[in-house]
């Protein structure tokens, strides 16, 4: 699969990799991994969300690389890697371990950061042996376990069986989302962004988002629709953040509320005023410190672990983020 059409210059250009391969799936699906950085630095792996592509960490990805082993992968069906014709969670936990297989070497930790789907993905595979070999700590990002049509406010409607019925119509939709215009723009920033959002983030975000085949973005809208994690939350047992945006119409801010209350070792969670749902893209500096602090704090060899937070709660602004630890 070629790669997909994306921004050619500027800060959410996806980085050249160190190198590319081919990670193989338990039923044998493709997936497109890509390494960045030495391949002696802490590791970090990245999983992106529903109708993106590795390009969406192009951000974290260019400051990361500095010092860290970037590992980031294509879902299936997503930007380099081929469509399947199964979409399950099971499936996204299957892909993730390939990953990890095929990058890390036995008993190697690494920092698992994931975003929407990609999020999902970290709960699918939360109880799977290779998932905790390997997990030194997780960052959910914008994410929920279950109920994401129901809380989802895309449409402007009362909360209800109407607009549960209608929102699972348009994100399951089968229509083609056409080129990237003005209008295409607006209603992807509307959507999925906060409304301070720069013109060079919608921008990058729709490009990556409109390259996704529109057979893929369905398949896929299904089995979010039915989605039920909790228990891979509660299996989530490495240190895990969240982050979230607060006008996040996709995966509401109360979902990550949810996370926090459910995670047996939650380390951190920072609410965004005014973000939406594609914080990586929207706030790159910030999530890309939270990053480097979980790997610092948990995946660094030549320091040991540091006690999760205690249980009384503080409250920090950072550039404009309420963080609050030991959630």
């Amino acid at each position: 699969m070629s790669r997909p059409t994306h921004e050619t210059h500027g800060a959410y250009t996806p980085p050249v990799p160190v190198r590319e391969l081919i990670a193989h799936s338990a039923d044998g699906a493709r997936l497109h991994v890509e390494v960045h950085g030495p391949e002696d630095a802490p590791a970090v792996v990245l999983a992106h969300g529903w109708t993106c592509s590795t390009a969406f960490w192009a951000a974290q990805i260019r400051d990361l690389a500095a010092d860290h082993r970037v590992i980031a992968y294509d879902q299936r069906g997503h930007g380099r890697s081929p469509a399947s014709d199964t979409c399950s969670t099971e499936a996204l936990a299957d892909d993730l371990e390939a990953v990890l297989a095929a990058t890390l070497a036995p008993g190697e930790k690494a920092v698992l950061a994931g975003h929407s789907m990609g999020g999902m993905t970290l709960m699918a595979a939360s109880a799977r042996p290779r998932f905790r070999e390997h997990a030194a700590a997780a960052l959910l990002c914008s994410t929920g376990s279950t109920r994401l049509v129901e809380e989802s406010r895309v449409l402007p409607m009362r909360a209800g069986r109407l607009r549960t019925r209608v929102t699972g119509a348009v994100l399951g939709s089968r229509a083609p989302l056409g080129p990237v215009t003005p209008l295409a723009r607006r209603i992807l920033k509307y959507a999925t962004m906060g409304p301070g959002s720069s013109p060079a983030m919608v921008d990058a975000c729709a490009r990556i988002v409109h390259a996704c085949p529109r057979t893929v973005r369905h398949a896929w809208s299904a089995v979010l629709a039915t989605l039920d994690l909790d228990r891979g939350v509660r299996e989530l047992r490495v240190p895990t953040a969240v982050i979230a945006g607060t006008v996040d119409r996709l995966t509401p801010v109360v979902h990550a509320r949810s996370l926090v209350a459910a995670l047996p070792n939650c380390v951190g969670s920072t609410e965004l005023p005014g973000l939406g749902h594609m914080t990586p893209v929207e706030a790159p500096d910030l999530v890309t410190a939270r990053i480097r602090e979980l790997v610092t704090t948990y995946a660094r060899p030549a320091e040991p672990p540091k006690a999760a937070a205690g249980t009384e709660n503080t409250r920090t602004a950072v550039e404009g983020a309420e963080i609050k630890e030991g959630a």
